[in-house]
């Protein structure tokens, strides 16, 4: 089977790559020529674990190509997935606009049957927008060509995307069509053998499902947040909450882990964007609103334990930063909550070194010199007045505490994702600052 993925960004390349692995020959197409080039060398250019090894292991054996060139990618093949981005607007809808070029594109140049599978997340109707564009196109040609029209949402954790794509706990696909159900049943033939489940519904159907689900995990994130925030107020603690309610198997205890609210390119967008689809048919989704407003609300949760140990003005103390990717085991730093803190500590006139595993790149595009940044996470400690953790990296997770306490100018920890255990670092002697522990 022959299929196309435009788009090599993060879902792109992870579903062309993965769809490779099971023997389909892929064809990835992106108007970037430098990230062309380089994919073709196996060089990717987002942080994976496992897929740069997976690239290089299907292109040497003849499964996965890449070009710029879309008429060259869907020559011959029969399903071609659209995942490009979709960026918020200024008033927090979905831009279809690349989704719609790619739509043309595949209409100026098909020359027989294709299933046209929207892939990026998009708002709903936006299947029937591509279906509108394919035809004006060959309309434009003066030909008729049938094709169908899919939507097949990702529910990828950055990280951990390989194995969410291999060995998925659900795949969504929404189609009207008997010919459009065959064409992705016998695709994702291997996953059903495999025993996970494969959820067939109208198309409408199957785009809403993508931004419910996120829905849902944010409104757990935010939850718990409240709740953590509470605790710091009634002398709680947020960890013995989270168990008690997670123990409800009603509740369960994923995504119940308190810190300094979500970022990435998923959740902060698709809130936004389904609030915005809600108000557009005249319906104010307050839940969701809630959950919107509470993350930002948090983001700034650790600044204000900053303030509330140093004051305001922080000129001339220096803060050192672990972690500024909004998750481990990505270098994405999209919306993430460190960018906000040390922004806000900037402004307060403080100075800042940082250290990531991963993301140190991405955050000199955007901060420059405005930051120092460390070789490791016991540099950036070295005459640092607080440590602050904002991202849980494995490598933080047991840190030397004897060294840290001799690098840094004041004991004080400021942890973000409650990582550390409190009374260890009292008996040590540093002052201790979680999100809701006692």
């Amino acid at each position: 089977m022959r299929i196309a993925v435009v788009g090599t960004g993060y879902v792109g390349l992870v579903t062309g790559t993965c769809f490779a692995e099971t023997g389909v020959t892929v064809t990835c197409v992106d108007i970037d020529r430098d990230k062309i080039s380089r994919l073709r060398m196996a060089k990717p250019p987002i942080y994976e674990p496992g897929l740069e090894t997976m690239i290089r292991r299907n292109a040497e054996k003849g499964r996965l190509f890449f070009t710029t060139d879309i008429a060259e990618a869907i020559d011959k093949c029969e399903v071609v997935f659209i995942t490009v981005g979709t960026p918020p607007e200024e008033d927090g809808s979905a831009d279809l606009s690349h989704v719609l070029n790619v739509a043309r594109d595949i209409g100026r140049h098909m020359q027989d049957y294709i299933l046209v599978v929207t892939k990026s997340t998009v708002p709903v109707g936006a299947a029937e927008m591509v279906r509108k564009a394919v035809s004006e196109e060959l309309a434009a040609r003066n030909t008729k060509i049938p094709f169908d029209v899919a939507s097949n949402p990702e529910f990828l954790k950055e990280g951990d995307a390989i194995e969410d794509f291999l060995r998925p706990e659900r795949i969504v696909i929404g189609v009207d069509s008997e010919r459009a159900e065959e064409k992705m049943r016998k695709l994702y033939k291997p996953f059903i053998l495999n025993q996970h489940p494969i959820l067939f519904m109208d198309i409408a159907s199957a785009e809403l499902t993508k931004y419910a689900a996120n829905a849902m995990l944010a409104t757990r994130i935010s939850f718990i947040n409240e709740i953590a925030n509470l605790c710091d107020i009634l002398g709680a603690d947020v960890n013995l909450v989270r168990k008690g309610i997670g123990s409800d198997s009603r509740i369960g205890n994923k995504f119940l882990y308190p810190g300094v609210g979500y970022g990435g390119s998923c959740f902060p967008k698709d809130i936004k964007a389904l609030i915005r689809t809600s108000e557009e048919k005249g319906y104010s989704m307050n839940v969701i609103k809630a959950v919107d407003l509470a993350n930002e609300q948090q983001k700034l949760r650790l600044m204000m334990k900053i303030t509330g140990h140093f004051g305001p003005d922080l000129k001339g103390l220096l803060f050192a930063v672990w972690g500024l990717t909004f998750k481990p085991q990505t270098d994405d730093t999209r919306e993430s909550p460190s960018l906000v803190l040390i922004n806000r500590l900037l402004e307060a006139g403080a100075q800042v070194k940082v250290y990531d595993p991963a993301g140190m790149p991405e955050v000199k595009a955007k901060l420059g010199d405005r930051v120092t940044y460390a070789g490791d996470p016991y540099q950036a400690a070295e005459g640092a007045d607080a440590l602050l953790l904002i991202t849980e990296w494995a490598e933080f997770r047991l840190p030397d505490w004897d060294e840290v306490s001799d690098k840094l100018k004041q004991k004080i920890v400021f942890d973000g994702r409650n990582v550390f255990d409190p009374a260890e670092l009292k008996r040590m002697g540093f002052i201790y600052y979680g999100i809701g522990r006692r």
